[in-house]
């Protein structure tokens, strides 16, 4: 992609300065590796089709290498960051390497987790290299909180990748992939080496496309009825669904007649299910939730 602020990006070099500047060594408890490589930024941007009208929420910006690469293409982009010396001096940054974009950047000081509003227009758009300790539930909350967000690509631990994008059936196949699928449709979309982080982590990193849902999932179950099932039947994974809901649906006969009515096999296991399918089952069991007891007694003539 050639652009006027081609040379405006972070390579190895800058991103040591900086962090030298900063004082800043990347810490394990956050999570935190540093992507060093321009062409890295760029591709991650391409592949997660940002437009010029995009407004893009960035998730753990760091010192900014992908945040500028963001900039060179999107409308705006609202950066989240947790990190007291990194959220102070990422506006200096895109402002010094930046200074025709830095009008159309803003940061929000704070855990992504407790974020519930964005300045500005309704993001569009999410794309981040997500710290791998937080990164699934960090995805969740932003999809859930955030309903505007219609194109995700977030950079994460290769095994978790795998799992996201798992297909029903796959060993790996589990709470991550049901829930994100809940909201999008979701495919790897890419490897990322070690080398272009600094420090190089110790686990390969992919790429994960999540494109929303033209329509939610049909059903009269709410979010988190559906959650709760999924959540039952992994678990305790090696076990039949009749057992494995059990606790949740008060009883294993209760638990089957929910999955009879659901349409769904009670000695299947969670791995095998869709989400349209786990939705039924949490539309069954508030449906028999709902429905009159019968009376107790002699029937009255």
């Amino acid at each position: 992609m050639s652009s006027p602020t081609s040379d405006a990006l972070l390579g190895p070099a800058d991103v040591r300065e900086l962090a030298g500047a900063l004082g800043v060594r990347p810490t394990k408890q956050r999570g935190q590796n540093f992507v060093i490589d321009a062409n890295t930024v760029r591709r991650i941007v391409r592949t997660a089709e940002v437009r010029p009208d995009d407004v893009v929420v960035e998730v753990g910006p760091g010192l900014g290498s992908l945040t500028l690469a963001l900039l060179e293409v999107a409308e705006r982009v609202v950066a989240v960051e947790i990190d007291d010396v990194l959220a102070g001096a990422l506006p200096a940054t895109v402002a010094a390497r930046m200074p025709g974009r830095a009008e159309r950047f803003a940061l929000v000081h704070s855990d992504a987790m407790h974020v519930r509003e964005l300045p500005g227009p309704a993001p569009t758009a999410l794309v981040a290299n997500l710290p791998y300790n937080v990164a699934v539930p960090v995805l969740l909350h932003m999809l859930e909180t955030f309903p505007s967000i219609e194109r995700t690509l977030v950079m994460v631990q290769a095994e978790v990748a795998d799992r996201l994008a798992a297909p029903p059936g796959s060993k790996v196949y589990g709470v991550p992939s049901v829930k994100a699928n809940w909201y999008a449709e979701v495919k790897r979309a890419g490897s990322i080496g070690r080398t272009v982080f600094w420090p190089a982590p110790n686990v390969d990193s992919g790429l994960v496309s999540l494109v929303r849902r033209d329509e939610p999932i049909r059903t009269t179950a709410s979010r988190q009825e559906v959650f709760a099932v999924v959540d039952a039947a992994f678990a305790q994974r090696r076990k039949t669904l009749r057992a494995a809901l059990a606790g949740w649906a008060g009883s294993a006969p209760a638990a089957e007649a929910a999955l009879v009515a659901a349409g769904v096999s009670p000695q299947t296991r969670g791995e095998s299910l869709t989400v349209e399918e786990f939705a039924r089952i949490a539309e069954a069991a508030s449906s028999q939730e709902q429905a009159p007891e019968p009376p107790k007694g002699p029937a009255q003539s």
